[in-house]
């Protein structure tokens, strides 16, 4: 049995100090927003005890989609990278970009290349997205959904390109009988967004997958905890999304979690049981103050 942990959209804090010249950009918007409303719903103070429940469970593997920091300073970017060096190896750590992790133009680029060893394959590429990881029975596909957008947008993009290696890649490693668990920041289901913050070209990415199938896909970026399905060669293929990592009890959204992943079985019979671990925003005050199993399911593979 493969377990892997699965968590999203940590937003990491406190927001360094910002000089003005970094604000004359979008990145004024995020700012204010962040001390308006995020520095209070994401204190910093959930994060590390969420962090601390997923090494406890040892995971074979930990899968990160995205949105590390907020509005991608460079203090942020080195600061997270710090992080990831602090909670898994990059062997056992998989990242993929979110939207916030490509603000601003510009941002991505310096990203990918600080976060490099988390978020790339077992063998260099030219195009670097999609990577490929192949761990035990699982081979850990990374698309990156990242794009910086105009001000008031948190939209995703994939593109023909990435969509083409994306289909190739997902019909080599179905060949090769491995459980593909496919890592992308912005769902691909339908009205699963607003429309300012959907990924534009979704259809590409259900059209890959219908046509080469693929086991499982993972999702940050609703901050929300949710099971979903989109179409696959061999029927529906299980599409689901996570809470923000960060987030507090008692607000609009639900509270920090994440989805530990047991995966068993062969090809034409694979086994998946997923177990939502977090914060219980309804809980007496000692117990909403610890990590707790929320729920159980098992999750259909097609096939």
């Amino acid at each position: 049995m493969f377990r892997l942990a699965h968590f999203s959209d940590p937003h990491l804090g406190p927001m360094p100090d910002a000089k003005f010249r970094d604000l004359v950009s979008k990145r004024v918007i995020g700012y204010v927003n962040w001390h308006r409303s995020r520095a209070r719903t994401m204190t910093g103070a959930w994060l590390p005890g969420l962090v601390e429940d997923i090494q406890d469970n040892s995971p074979d593997h930990i899968a990160l989609t995205g949105d590390l920091v907020n509005i991608a300073l460079d203090l942020e970017i080195a600061a997270a990278r710090h992080w990831l060096d602090d909670l898994a190896p990059p062997d056992r750590l998989t990242v993929v970009p979110g939207n916030h992790d490509a603000y601003v133009p510009g941002a991505l680029r310096r990203a990918v290349h600080a976060w490099g060893p988390y978020m790339s394959g077992d063998a260099e590429t030219p195009d670097h997205f999609p990577f490929v990881r192949r761990r035990g029975p699982l081979a850990l596909v990374g698309v990156s959904s990242a794009r910086a957008s105009g001000p008031w947008f948190a939209t995703g993009r994939i593109g023909t390109a990435q969509t083409r290696r994306l289909r190739d890649c997902l019909e080599r490693l179905g060949e090769e009988g491995l459980f593909r668990v496919l890592l992308i920041h912005h769902p691909p289901q339908p009205g699963a967004t607003g429309w300012n913050k959907r990924l534009t070209d979704a259809s590409r990415v259900r059209a890959a997958v219908k046509r080469a199938g693929c086991e499982l896909i993972l999702h940050g970026h609703t901050h929300l905890a949710t099971r979903t399905a989109i179409d696959g060669p061999a029927g529906p293929v299980s599409v689901i999304g996570v809470p923000s990592a960060s987030n507090g009890p008692g607000h609009k959204r639900p509270a920090a979690r994440y989805n530990l992943f047991s995966i068993d079985g062969a090809p034409g019979n694979w086994q998946c049981e997923m177990e939502e671990r977090g914060f219980v925003s309804k809980a007496p005050r000692e117990e909403a103050q610890q990590v707790a199993t929320i729920a159980r399911h098992a999750i259909d593979i097609p096939g």
